[in-house]
């Protein structure tokens, strides 16, 4: 079975740690974790946030990254397939340092 969906970022620049931007060889870049939950909804049809990513050392001090915006889920595809993954195989929560509320 194939399992593709089609998301959509809101994200609040200004809440962005201009600090931890980094040059890289095309441009400036931004670390950053995205959780999704495809069956859940919040109150305003959201399906998860993105939060800006912190190091492994600074998860294990308790760091948290900025929550810098939110995730919808605007197309599902469950169609059946010789290849692919299947969500259900996919861990619910990602070792991160994130409470995921989901």
């Amino acid at each position: 079975m194939t399992n593709k969906i089609g998301v959509s970022l809101k994200i609040d620049v200004s809440k962005i740690d201009k600090t931890r931007l980094f040059e890289g060889t095309k441009g400036t870049y931004l670390d950053a974790t995205v959780f999704i939950d495809i069956n859940n909804e919040d109150q305003w049809g959201n399906n998860g946030f993105i939060a800006q990513s912190v190091s492994k050392e600074e998860r294990k001090q308790g760091v948290k990254g900025a929550i810098l915006g939110n995730v919808k889920v605007f197309y599902k595809d469950n169609s059946e397939s010789q290849q692919g993954g299947n969500f259900s195989d996919a861990p619910k929560q990602p070792d991160d340092g994130f409470d995921v509320p989901f």
